[in-house]
């Protein structure tokens, strides 16, 4: 009976959303190498650019490094405060976890809407968004910051409502794992249900486009409910142009991770009123101070 204590106590304070992420990234790959060869018989690799692919790699590997780093120093530990104090406890089970992954999904629509219209989030999630190319090694393209700017607060509310942060953490990384697949052009659109409920290789392509009308739609992950429920949502309707609006050309791993954050830095430290260079930490990214 001890050991089986010590083996919960262990679980339970593992990173189950990178333990999710790593066991699955041999299917990652294989997913990739699919898609790779299915363009190719279509003759269309224009999305294929091995200089874009490696860098998303590196980017991924960096990043899963860096997050179990960061739980093992901080986000475990306020994660396990939060869960100390609960309202209730919630326990995961046949009856529990589709409502508790809805949750997750609930969590996931308000932290990913925030990191695109808060400077500060936003700062981390354009790595994510500066490819300019759409294949599944995109779904990698991930920043070191995550950790820094505070991801996990904004999942904190389930855990303050009782459920265990390995469950929280467990079925997130299930709907990050999910929306790797969904990074291609190798799909088009789907019978229209699926179109409707779920988040879709079509419905995120709109979410990776510069195109005036794409841009800051589609947040969901494995759904897409949410989007049609607070006026997010956004139909694929014309070639996606991908990439950000304020382009940073590099495959310099350190130029990708940290040129929004500096910029962002940059702003603040300016001379001017205080309240109006703090606005460059929670301002949308596109404002801009005024030099006069």
């Amino acid at each position: 009976m001890d050991w089986m204590l010590r083996l919960q106590a262990l679980l339970g304070e593992a990173d189950w959303k990178q333990v999710v992420l790593t066991v699955m990234t041999p299917l990652f790959l294989l997913g990739f190498a699919m898609e790779w060869v299915a363009m190719r018989r279509r003759g269309t690799l224009g999305q294929f650019e091995w200089k874009d692919i490696l860098a998303n790699l590196s980017l991924g590997a960096a990043y899963q490094v860096f997050e179990l780093g960061a739980y093992a120093l901080v986000t475990g530990v306020g994660t396990l405060w939060f869960y100390a104090h609960r309202l209730w406890t919630i326990p995961a089970n046949a009856w529990t976890i589709v409502p508790i992954f809805i949750g997750v999904e609930f969590c996931y629509y308000w932290f990913h809407r925030t990191s695109h219209r808060v400077r500060w989030f936003w700062s981390a999630h354009v790595v994510h968004h500066s490819g300019e190319r759409m294949n599944m090694t995109t779904a990698m393209r991930q920043s070191l910051l995550y950790s820094v700017t505070g991801w996990w607060l904004f999942f904190m509310p389930l855990v303050l409502l009782g459920v265990h942060p390995a469950v929280v953490f467990f079925l997130y990384g299930c709907d990050l794992a999910y929306q790797f697949f969904i990074h291609t052009e190798s799909v088009g659109q789907l019978p229209a249900w699926m179109e409707y409920l779920f988040g879709t290789p079509s419905n995120h392509r709109v979410h990776h486009g510069r195109n005036p009308q794409y841009i800051d739609k589609n947040y969901g992950g494995v759904l897409i409910v949410f989007d049609r429920m607070f006026g997010t949502y956004q139909k694929e309707e014309e070639a996606v142009d991908y990439g950000i609006v304020r382009q940073v050309h590099s495959y310099n791993l350190l130029t990708l991770n940290f040129h929004e954050f500096l910029d962002m830095w940059k702003g603040v430290l300016r001379p001017g009123p205080l309240w109006l260079r703090l606005k460059h930490l929670w301002a949308p990214p596109e404002w801009v101070r005024d030099r006069a």
